[in-house]
């Protein structure tokens, strides 16, 4: 096996694979020391060859890549394609399109919420596949033989599993389905890291506007940092030290030193300084200025037993049409239905609402019931 290691390999064989009706794709990384994926391999297939991208080659171009990513006349296949489509996006500024994820297929046709690649290839094909590799360092030269022969599998084996799944899809009617949830998967919005959106990924602990709007002003002022250093977040200050600083509002070196969760001498530093100065603005903004505190979610609001409700028809409708009740609605979809009818989330838009959305109204109404036959849940017309 040839490992590609220069551009004009690369673009021989992107020419070849752009004469396919689909390729799959797999890709190799690490980002334990980094911000951003490091993006070590790429594995490709066609119907009939397979390739390795040593993506860390000093005599490799990934534009010929890029372009393969591009053209729409290929359905790119991927298996739990986020952080693939991620890597293409930060490096090459585009989003492959249009694309086909075998994990969201996988349960839209009933094998579970979020199937392992494995998995999926044995219940498909019976193939095992061995996964000894996985954590493997793969910033390291040369490669083992175990980590291309493990490499290559991810993508040659896709191959059979999406024919697979697709045949299912067009046989159950669902196609489309699949179709909807891969116009969302490659959206730029998906992919875009905005700081000022930076506090949105940490547990609200504040009570108070002020402490919301240092807890949003410092968070950003990490993202930024973290991004401009390619650094692990943690590695910029840790998540326990932005919700101590959202308390406390520090806005002098000696006061911030005073704070348990911050490491001794850091108030020394220069990012001691730029934190100071974000909690210094978000101290001073006037109150007509200040952020809001987020409601809680409905499901605090007496609409427990509701909720309850909709999980039992969600397990029973998931069941009954061989849908993974992950990709149908999610807890907090079942908690906005249960208080309002006309929630804007997911469950209540497209092919969700056929199957879900406009039954858990009924339920809601008390036009339907639910009862237990058999040991299976029914619903029944009131």
């Amino acid at each position: 096996m040839t490992i590609i290691t220069t551009t004009a390999e690369l673009a021989a064989v992107c020419r070849r694979f752009a004469r396919s009706e689909i390729i799959t794709v797999d890709t190799e990384f690490m980002r334990e020391s980094t911000f951003w994926p490091k993006l070590c391999v790429i594995q490709l297939a066609s119907a009939d060859e397979a390739v390795m991208v040593d993506a860390l080659s000093d005599e490799l171009d990934l534009d010929p890549f890029f372009k393969l990513m591009k053209n729409e006349k290929i359905i790119k296949v991927f298996h739990a394609a986020r952080q693939d489509i991620e890597i293409v996006f930060h490096l090459g500024g585009l989003i492959p399109h249009p694309v086909f994820d075998t994990q969201v297929a996988a349960m839209v046709c009933g094998f579970g919420d979020s199937i392992s690649y494995d998995q999926l290839v044995q219940r498909i094909s019976g193939e095992k596949i061995d996964k000894s590799s996985r954590f493997t360092d793969w910033s390291r030269r040369p490669l083992s033989e175990r980590q291309i022969e493990y490499a290559l599998a991810d993508v040659t084996h896709l191959r059979d599993v999406y024919f697979a799944l697709s045949q299912q899809l067009a046989q159950q009617n669902r196609t489309e389905w699949v179709r909807e949830e891969m116009e969302v998967l490659t959206s730029p919005d998906t992919y875009q890291t905005e700081p000022d959106l930076a506090w949105q990924r940490l547990k609200l602990r504040v009570r108070k506007p002020t402490e919301l709007a240092v807890l949003q002003a410092v968070a950003a002022w990490r993202e930024r940092e973290a991004q401009a250093r390619d650094v692990p977040r943690g590695r910029v200050i840790k998540d326990d030290a932005i919700y101590e600083i959202a308390a406390q509002q520090p806005t002098t070196a000696a006061a911030l030193a005073q704070l348990r969760t911050v490491p001794r001498g850091f108030e020394r530093s220069r990012a001691a300084e730029e934190i100071l100065v974000a909690v210094r603005h978000a101290v001073d903004l006037p109150k007509d200025k200040l952020p809001k505190i987020p409601k809680h979610r409905p499901a605090t609001n007496g609409n427990g037993a509701a909720v309850d409700l909709l999980k039992v028809l969600l397990k029973m409708i998931s069941e009954t049409h061989g849908v993974a009740s992950k990709i149908i609605a999610t807890v907090d979809d079942l908690e906005a239905i249960a208080a309002d009818d006309d929630a804007k989330v997911p469950a209540m838009t497209g092919w969700r609402r056929e199957l879900f959305g406009e039954t858990a109204l009924k339920l809601k109404r008390g036009e339907l019931g639910l009862a237990v036959t058999q040991n299976h849940v029914i619903a029944f017309e009131r």
